[in-house]
């Protein structure tokens, strides 16, 4: 296995002599805020204790908008790796988890690597988010690689890439209908199973003061409010809501000249962000 330079574009690497470009990592500003109890068991899901352990694959399961993607890429940085986002769809093909042939402007053929493999060969993270969308054909292409084995078949590329040692994967999985049922061969070996729940009050006035710095405070207590009263009644409002209720309804006062009604606009971003039905917990 051998790296060439990187280019302006990439860099590639060649693999039993077929030539393989790589991804880049992905850079995001997230912070992990409050739930210091799940960070740590992701951290130490990760953790290689001797020489003959391995680290685990977990799952992060909670509802959208929760912040299990922000959790582990924040596990990543805590361990100073870089972080390779693959979003799973039901259309994710095991060639896209994989390896991908595409065509070159000479006409011919390259083969460039997933996220997935990208990490797998860099000793990053990879985050496979949603993961629970894919079906069964997808994750048998990575029954190999969650096990003992630690490695992926490439059928396109004709190439066994061994992921590094320092390589690490968990996956997030939506707590909601719109998902598949996980394999149980495959389900074994996403484990431990890692759950975020809806932050207290203070942790999501945290996170709000932290992803909106110039909004009101006015604004992030009616936010928290709201949000508290809907997680009291089980609904499936999400901190990500509430910071699209609090920007909006900061954009439209700051856009309004003269006098303004601020909990008349807070009202009106409520239900232009979740719908009428969301009135109930103002």
């Amino acid at each position: 296995m051998s790296f060439n330079l990187p280019s302006e574009h990439e860099s590639r690497i060649n693999i039993q002599g077929v030539e393989i470009a790589l991804g880049f990592p992905d850079e995001f500003n997230f912070e992990w805020i409050g739930q210091k109890d799940v960070l740590e068991q992701l951290l130490a899901a990760w953790l290689i204790i001797d020489k003959n352990d391995i680290p685990l694959n977990p799952r992060l399961i909670g509802k959208p908008g929760v912040g299990k993607t922000t959790l582990a890429y924040a596990a990543a940085k805590k361990l100073h790796k870089q972080v390779y986002i693959f979003q799973c769809t039901m259309d994710t093909r095991p060639e896209d988890l994989l390896i991908t042939p595409v065509v070159d402007k000479s006409g011919g053929i390259r083969y460039v690597a997933s996220a997935l493999v990208t990490a797998m060969i860099r000793g990053g993270v990879c985050i496979l988010d949603e993961a629970n969308r894919m079906s069964e054909k997808s994750w048998a292409s990575l029954a190999a690689l969650l096990d003992t084995r630690r490695y992926i078949e490439s059928i396109v590329a004709g190439l066994k890439v061994s992921a590094h040692p320092d390589f690490r994967i968990c996956v997030t999985m939506n707590d909601d209908a719109s998902t598949f049922e996980i394999p149980e061969y495959i389900h074994s070996r996403l484990q431990p199973q890692i759950y975020l729940d809806f932050p207290e009050a203070e942790e999501e006035r945290r996170i709000l003061k932290e992803n909106l710095p110039f909004i009101d405070e006015y604004i992030v207590e009616y936010v928290i409010n709201f949000l508290q009263r809907a997680h009291i009644s089980n609904e499936n409002y999400t901190i990500r809501d509430g910071i699209n209720i609090a920007r909006y309804a900061a954009k439209r006062m700051k856009s309004i000249k003269g006098n303004v009604d601020a909990e008349s606009i807070l009202r009106q971003a409520v239900v232009m962000t979740l719908g009428d039905e969301a009135l109930v917990h103002i």
